[in-house]
């Protein structure tokens, strides 16, 4: 059954619907070539914080071999569904260090102050897209580098002499270090900062593709698309979310070209 739209703004490629992303996803009229979400980790007691069984297939299954998945989540909860992820392959992990993490009222447990975002693939890594914003530095510029590894160990084949152009590609850590946790106006139990969403939705969506997030919670993955000038397309079960999603995206001005 087709499902309408919840909201759309075609001016900014932008869509949202409201159900369940394992019903809404197997009809959407276009197919997507990305993905960022956020899904409830199932780590609390909360009645929103609820794994939904099969939605890594049903995302799966809409996109190209070629595309990209990057999820948020916790190693507990890696760790808990790592068969919803089989037969795709684990590329590489960013790490959001929070400044304010989970309260002290544990007397036995570590302040939790980071959460992970893992980049999952299933085709050949050479045919996904990837668009990290660089990190500058020109001590080195215009120096002809030789690659540290081996030729043997070059997973992509590529040369191993490189002409340092001043730029670095950012680390794993640092790249989303100490972005805040969002709390005043938070619009989700959950809401992820939008500096830390943005990088990944750049980094994995090709030119003129579509981003879809089959979870979309605040609305974040929505809002770093159009600031980016991607297409995407959201899926939230819950209608207030959904209220505030388009709250959210109507009152968005976006920089000048």
């Amino acid at each position: 059954m087709n499902n309408p739209p919840y909201w759309k703004d075609p001016d900014r490629g932008l869509t949202l619907y409201l159900g369940d992303c394992r019903d809404v996803l197997p009809n959407l009229p276009e197919q997507p070539t990305a993905c960022v979400t956020d899904p409830p980790y199932g780590e609390t007691a909360a009645d929103w914080d609820r794994w939904p069984d099969g939605w890594v297939d049903a995302v799966g299954a809409v996109l190209p071999p070629s595309a990209s998945l990057w999820c948020f989540g916790s190693a507990r909860m890696f760790l808990e569904h790592a068969a919803d992820f089989t037969g795709w392959r684990l590329a590489q992990e960013a790490l959001w260090v929070k400044r304010n993490g989970s309260g002290p009222g544990s007397r036995d447990r570590l302040i939790k102050v980071h959460e992970w975002a893992y980049h999952w693939y299933r085709g050949r890594w050479t045919e996904l897209h990837h668009v990290w914003e660089r990190e500058r530095t020109t001590a080195n510029k215009g120096t002809v580098r030789k690659a540290s590894r081996a030729a043997a160990h070059q997973r992509d084949g590529r040369a191993t002499t490189w002409q340092d152009d001043g730029t670095r590609q950012p680390r794993s850590v640092t790249y989303v270090v100490e972005a805040p946790s969002v709390r005043l106006r938070k619009r989700h139990q959950d809401e992820k900062p939008l500096a830390v969403v943005m990088p990944l939705v750049r980094e994995c969506t090709p030119p003129g593709g579509l981003v879809v997030d089959p979870m979309a919670g605040s609305g974040t993955v929505l809002e770093a698309a159009a600031l980016l000038g991607v297409r995407a397309v959201a899926i939230e079960r819950d209608e207030k979310s959904c209220e505030e999603i388009v709250r959210r995206l109507s009152a968005l001005t976006l920089p000048a070209a």
